[in-house]
């Protein structure tokens, strides 16, 4: 055998293959892109040549016959790495192939082992939100395909082959994300979306709009059937349920022609640990940015350059951020003298993330630790944050989860504890209980001893009432306790309502609206409380409940949302 030719050197098979030729004794050229280029067949090292591996890493076969007949009159042998899903492009270069080659092997695999790495930052912001969580196939592993391939070029018996390559277990998209939890230490779980909200998802990650809908086709059928039915409808729902499903089989072709066991996943997971605990920072990033001051018709998502942390910073890739009622003021250009931002200006204050780089002379942070705090310009892909201003996020929640605490948390701690000094025993009313500050303000008081009133409507009644108020008054049907010793308004209030309230208590504590009579404030960033707000979480005794999950591209519907009354408790926002 003579010389062998590896196209796509620098792939995952490709790197496989190169490594494992050469440790056969094989004399070995390589073609990516610094080093011949498949779209010019003149700079294709073929001198010597009889055997190749080629790659087409392009979604149409232009250009392919040109390629392929400059290949193939050099070199007798041609393995090509196509795929199990037989996309069009690839049938055409089979065929291409086919006609051309005196000698050729198609490998197909089945879904790459690797292509979960597609879900490292969602590993590392907790939860993987999907459709199809269910769906099932055998993840191979990219050095058994190069193991396959390394025989097809080197040894006889493989002219006229296509190998259809599988890992040795079928396993679902949700118990892939379990046993990467399991073997990283991250603590992960599959969250089952609906295909629109997986389609957004898989659409912010940058996948073209077909792709997204092939992808989501194959899992749809991979997807077993309903269990036994119990009824004729439900007998007729599985009879469909199994003629949709196409089931992958797991093949030998590993064992039978590489003579080596296939890989198991989780294996491959050991293997590639620190791919999904330490985030490697993108050259660009989604921002959701306002461009002016005005409607939520302002905020675009666009794609900007990744910044670099500088003296005293980290760069944090951001697991989420989440959507606060006063960014509403800061993009209709309210209080100027407080916001203090020009646009084009990227949104978000609270963030949960992975550290991803530190700057000169950070101390106690280190890439891949996971954090949380206060930054301006979370609504990003990543965000340089001062490294004083983040603490270790609580390990009890999912890391995208832990964006719901820092503006809430610290307002409610704040009116609790600092402001309205509740002490056991008081009798304390939080109006607007149903909110995201009010939802913690009432666990913060009770847990500080006081006998907890809240106000809420009647769909936030039962969070309301499961996250510890002793008593909830529905306030569209029924006047406000008097005589209490203190009283936490947390949402706006018209004048009218603001007089109605003066005077409830003893003690009056207002986050939005003046009240005659009482203290008012704006919270202040402060990472001790944040420590402490995540020691309560981490320890069982505070709860925090995210209502919404959407993608940041969403950013701008969620202000309309808001502004229309349309949203109850915290929403995050994932990149």
């Amino acid at each position: 055998m003579g010389r062998i030719l590896v196209t796509g050197a620098t792939g995952k098979v490709g790197r496989s293959a190169v490594a494992l030729l050469r440790r056969a004794g094989a004399d070995v050229v390589t073609a990516s892109g610094a080093t011949g280029d498949l779209r010019d067949p003149g700079t294709l090292p073929l001198d010597g040549v009889s055997a190749v591996q080629l790659v087409w890493p392009f979604a149409t076969a232009e250009g392919a016959r040109e390629v392929i007949e400059a290949i193939t009159r050099r070199a007798g042998r041609v393995v090509y790495l196509s795929s199990a899903a037989r996309r069009e492009h690839e049938r055409e270069i089979e065929r291409l192939i086919a006609e051309t080659a005196d000698e050729w092997t198609f490998l197909r695999p089945h879904a790459f082992a690797a292509n979960t790495l597609r879900w490292a930052r969602r590993i590392r912001a907790g939860a993987v939100h999907g459709a199809y969580g269910a769906a099932a196939m055998p993840p191979v592993h990219e050095r058994d395909v190069a193991a396959v391939a390394v025989r097809a070029l080197l040894d006889e018996g493989h002219h006229g082959a296509a190998y259809d390559l599988t890992g040795p277990e079928t396993i679902s998209q949700a118990d892939q994300v379990r046993i990467i939890s399991e073997v990283t230490g991250i603590p992960a779980r599959w969250v089952e979306v609906s295909p629109d909200h997986a389609r957004a998802t898989l659409e912010a990650d940058g996948l073209p709009p077909e792709a997204v809908e092939e992808v989501l086709r194959a899992q749809a059928d991979l997807v077993p059937p309903p269990t036994p039915a119990t009824s004729a409808l439900a007998e007729a729902l599985r009879t469909q349920a199994e003629s949709a499903h196409r089931p992958v089989p797991v093949t030998s072709v590993v064992e039978e022609v590489a003579k080596r066991t296939a890989t198991p996943f989780r294996q491959w997971v050991e293997e590639h640990v620190e791919d999904f605990r330490v985030p490697v920072a993108a050259p660009t990033m989604p921002a959701a940015r306002m461009h002016g001051f005005g409607d939520a018709s302002v905020i675009h998502l666009d794609t900007v350059r990744t910044p670099e942390p500088g003296p005293g910073q980290v760069l944090l890739e951001v697991a989420a951020t989440s959507f606060n009622p006063s960014e509403i003021g800061l993009r209709s250009g309210l209080l100027p003298e407080v916001f203090r931002v020009e646009p084009p200006h990227t949104l978000g204050w609270d963030v949960s993330g992975t550290v991803a780089k530190i700057g000169a002379g950070v101390t106690g942070l280190a890439p891949g630790d996971r954090v949380y705090g206060m930054t301006g310009g979370a609504a990003a892909g990543y965000a340089v944050v001062p490294a004083d201003a983040l603490v270790r996020a609580p390990r009890r929640l999912p890391l995208a989860d832990a964006a719901a605490v820092p503006v809430a948390g610290l307002t409610a701690w704040q009116a609790v504890h600092e402001h309205a000094r509740v002490t056991p025993g008081q009798r304390v009313l939080v109006n607007g209980a149903g909110g995201g500050v009010g939802l913690l303000a009432v666990q913060l008081a009770e847990l500080a001893g006081a006998h907890v009133t809240a106000t809420a409507s009647p769909r936030s009644t039962e969070a309301v009432r499961r996250l510890g108020a002793d008593e909830v008054v529905d306030y569209t049907a029924a006047p406000l306790p008097r005589d209490m010793d203190v009283l936490l308004n947390l949402i706006p209030l018209a004048d009218e309502s603001a007089a109605e309230l003066a005077g409830l208590a003893r003690v009056t504590v207002s986050i939005a609206t003046p009240i005659e009579g009482g203290a008012h404030f704006v919270m202040r960033a402060d990472p001790g409380q944040l420590a402490r707000l995540a020691e309560l979480i981490d320890a069982g005794e505070l709860t925090v409940e995210v209502a919404e999950t959407h993608p940041l591209s969403e950013l701008a519907r969620i202000h309309r949302r808001a502004e229309a009354g349309d949203l109850r408790g915290k929403v995050i926002l994932v990149p």
